[in-house]
């Protein structure tokens, strides 16, 4: 059986390939978002993914944090709005030929994360993409966590988020790695689940507020999980 889910991880990342491709290919012809999202619905109707969502999403938040499982998140979220995304990523990502000029188009935000000056660059990148209509999108834990817990949130998201008093909507995404497991060399078709949590302005006074809302996440994903088996 092994086997099987390794030759259908191997077809999916393909896919994921070739809707790059035509993401850039499209750029070029229609107008922005279209073409993020062209290139996400085909990864996700390709791969057979569908998505349960919970929660309403908060049309006036300029700033989403989700949780970091799988490749197929950036698709899952992508598929489940119509805001326009500036997703943030580890520079490291945007060297890597064909996919980096990928994420350079619908010009996604770089950042080191252990550099301070790296983070300077990475609160001017924020308000020129807020200053455009973008929406800020970004994995606080930094980095994917497969194993149900999420790891600890990196400060750069509290950062923009206090600088410029942005309205945070936290977003959920339970068990995409059950799914799709770039480690494993693992994919199998599925249905995840995205749940909107209630919006806030980031205040600044508040200094654990990214603390608190990683915990929050959290207890929302431990109680998916314990009253829905099937996400198990």
């Amino acid at each position: 059986m092994k086997i099987f889910a390794n030759i259908s991880w191997l077809i999916a990342t393909i896919i994921i390939f070739i809707s790059l491709g035509i993401l850039i290919f499209l750029f070029h012809f229609v107008p922005e978002p279209m073409a993020p999202k062209i290139s996400a619905w085909i990864i996700r109707l390709g791969t057979f993914f569908s998505v349960e969502i919970e929660g309403k999403e908060d049309p006036e938040a300029n700033m989403i944090l989700l949780n970091h499982q799988s490749d197929m998140d950036i698709a899952i979220m992508e598929t489940s709005t119509k805001k326009d995304l500036a997703w943030v990523a580890k520079k490291e990502l945007f060297d890597i030929p064909f996919f980096g000029y990928a994420l350079k188009l619908p010009r996604d935000i770089p950042v080191e994360r252990e550099n301070k000056t790296s983070l300077v660059k990475l609160v001017r990148d924020v308000k020129s993409r807020l200053d455009i209509g973008k929406t800020i999108t970004m994995f606080p834990e930094g980095t994917r966590s497969t194993k149900g817990k999420m790891l600890p949130f990196k400060v750069g998201a509290k950062m923009v988020a206090d600088k410029y008093r942005l309205r945070v909507q936290p977003v959920v995404i339970i068990q995409s790695a059950k799914y799709y497991n770039i480690k494993e060399y693992f994919y199998k078709p599925g249905r995840v689940k995205l749940i909107y949590l209630e919006s806030f302005v980031a205040e600044k006074a508040d200094k654990d507020w990214l603390k608190n809302l990683r915990e929050k996440m959290q207890k929302v994903y431990d109680d998916e999980l314990a009253n829905n088996p099937r996400h198990r």
